[in-house]
């Protein structure tokens, strides 16, 4: 009984525990990586496939073999992998065929390749020019087929037909743009070896290599025809890429080709059977790592790779090497741009508008020259280049705006400051035209320090005019105040010299000042005409070292030494002076005690 309770128990754990482990129990077969959307011109992927892959921990590389549509693919693969058609691809000619897309073999052959022990798998693609397909699908197979296999064998039934190497467009626009770039560990990918494979009837006459060296040789176009034209432009560049790519001629392997699933080997042509194990050992021999960005993939890199390039290929109307490039260099302009605003980021805003573009230039410089170093793809790369420009500009301009920002802060911040000092000057309590312009000065010269970017010049000359309008109103005022005070003081100095030191001569000299400046000058000068003589001139002279000085300031310390002479002369009237019997009394007012004593001594009159 307990022993039926674990067994429940155990079966339970397993219907729990089983499907999140794998949802594929034997990988023994083909699986679908990628499929055609319902509307067949475009890719998406297949999470079958794509499990298959992900489970692979060590290096991957992959061969892709693609065609026309029923010119022997699956078949060969098969072959290739030693499966016969009832275990491995489906074959058109035996059953409906499964290859819409690209299928993957699931179980794949470990090899060890240059000491890197590597997991290869094969790749079946759908097959070009069949029924109900638009040509950007097929392009679309081929350019991703390209893409990602290390070695790619080009399937052709009997010979090289013109269309074969207009098909090859894509593969040229690829090697062109990456090919022999492989410069430190930043490399985007290494091309696939191209592989001719020619499958005919006889293999009399010419060779293989001699085939497609005549299909690649210049076709004469005297009429100026753009698609002849086009054509002998891909010769050329598949005539660069020599060393990438071979060629391999392999004879059919039996008349009855309807039947060949159910042909042992030793049925088949013995020199089939020979050129198909040399065709085994030419791709074991070429194969390598697929190497992404310096580094062999793994199977869930190789599936996150594989998401990069079906996005790129989807993204436009036809499929273009250009958005495969986009995808490499896309993390390389984020570190570009990266290594730009890390630059940028260490300014102290705000600063002149001259040294921020100086800035600017040279992290541009460096940015862009990490690119060149870095960057994928050689014709396409431009558009990358250009992109990371365009971005390095807009974050220009941010860094303009902020520094913009961070300069009228400032600069209205040290206006705001200076007004507040003109308007304090303004209202001096004793007015001093050397304190005035001592302020004046000051505040320009800590604005023309302080003040930096590009609201400078607006409140350059903002602060002119409101320095221009304060010392003006200063200077008018001036005068006048400074007439004011003195005729203040010539009173003061009477109650002071008549009632407080009762000393005649400082009351007669207040009393002098006070008509000289109420009487005299209405009778004799106008206001106006008094501040330009030269009396006046040395009286503003005095007031001036009276009231400042670098060393005194008595607009500020008036009242505090105005109170201490109060107090000193307090302290000697009411104390001195009792203690020393009137002496003091009778020095601060000789003219009082002389007349006392002759009064006392002259004779009384009746």
């Amino acid at each position: 009984m307990e022993i039926s309770y674990w067994i429940f128990v155990f079966s339970i754990l397993l219907l729990f525990l089983g499907p999140g482990s794998s949802s594929i129990d034997n990988f023994h077969q083909p699986f679908p990586i990628v499929e055609p959307d319902p509307g067949h011109t475009k890719l998406q992927l297949s999470q079958e496939g794509l499990e298959a892959i992900s489970r692979i921990t060590a290096p991957i590389s992959a061969v892709a073999v693609i065609g026309p549509y029923r010119s022997g693919k699956s078949f060969l693969l098969n072959q290739l992998l030693s499966l016969s058609c009832d275990e491995g691809f489906g074959v058109g000619h035996m059953r409906d065929t499964k290859t819409k897309g690209i299928w993957v073999w699931g179980t794949p052959l470990e090899m060890d390749i240059d000491g890197v022990r590597t997991s290869v798998f094969y790749l079946d693609t759908e097959g070009f020019e069949s029924v109900g397909k638009s040509n950007v699908y097929d392009d679309r197979i081929f350019a991703l087929a390209t893409v990602m296999s290390s070695v790619l064998i080009y399937n052709l039934p009997e010979t090289i037909r013109e269309a074969d190497i207009s098909r090859l467009s894509f593969a040229v626009e690829l090697a062109e743009e990456f090919y022999g770039r492989v410069k430190g560990q930043d490399i985007a990918f290494e091309p696939a070896k191209l592989l001719w494979l020619i499958q005919r009837d006889f293999l009399q006459g010419k060779s293989v290599k001699e085939m497609v060296d005549e299909a690649l040789r210049h076709v004469p176009n005297t009429d100026g025809d753009k698609n002849i034209d086009q054509v002998n432009q891909i010769r050329d560049s598949l005539a660069v890429m020599g060393d990438n790519s071979t060629a391999f001629s392999l004879p059919q392997p039996h008349l009855m080709r309807t039947k060949l699933c159910e042909l042992k080997d030793d049925d088949l042509d013995p020199m089939y059977v020979k050129k198909r194990d040399q065709l085994k050992e030419l791709v074991a021999s070429i194969i390598r790592p697929k190497i992404v960005q310096g580094k062999h993939l793994n199977g869930k890199e190789f599936v996150a790779f594989l998401e990069q390039i079906l996005d790129a290929l989807n993204k436009g109307e036809i499929p273009s090497t250009g958005s495969l490039v986009e995808v490499f260099n896309k993390g390389i302009i984020e570190r570009c741009l990266k290594l730009y605003n890390e630059k940028m980021a260490k300014l102290g805003l705000p600063m002149p508008e001259q040294s921020l573009q100086d800035v600017h230039e040279r992290s541009r410089e460096k940015a862009m020259n990490a690119f060149d170093e870095q960057h994928f793809g050689r014709h396409h790369a431009k558009q990358s280049a250009e992109q990371l420009d365009e971005e390095m500009k807009e974050a220009y301009k941010n860094v303009r705006m902020m520094n913009e920002y961070q300069s009228t802060r400032l600069c209205e911040e040290l206006y705001t400051r200076c007004e507040d000092t003109m308007d304090q000057l303004q209202v001096l309590r004793l007015p001093s035209m050397a304190k005035f312009s001592a302020g004046f000065q000051q505040c320009n010269e800590s604005f023309d320090q302080e003040c930096v970017g590009p609201s400078k010049v607006n409140y350059e000359q903002r602060m002119m005019k409101m320095m221009g309008k304060a010392r003006s109103l200063f200077i008018k005022e001036y005068n006048q105040r400074l007439f004011n005070w003195l005729v203040a003081f010539s009173l003061v100095m009477v109650v002071v010299g008549r009632f407080i030191i009762k000393f005649i001569l400082v009351e007669m000299a207040a009393w002098v000042l006070f008509i000289f400046l109420e009487t005299y000058t209405r009778m004799f000068w106008s206001p106006e005409a008094l501040y330009y003589n030269p009396v006046w001139h040395v009286i503003v002279a005095t007031w001036e070292t009276i009231v400042y000085s670098p060393i005194l300031d008595l607009d500020r310390w008036a009242i505090p030494i105005a109170c201490m002479i109060a107090l000193g002369i307090l302290y000697c009237r009411c104390y001195l002076g009792r203690r020393k019997h009137g002496s003091l009394s009778s020095w601060l007012l000789p003219l009082y005690n002389n007349h006392q004593k002759s009064g006392s001594n002259r004779a009384r009159s009746d």
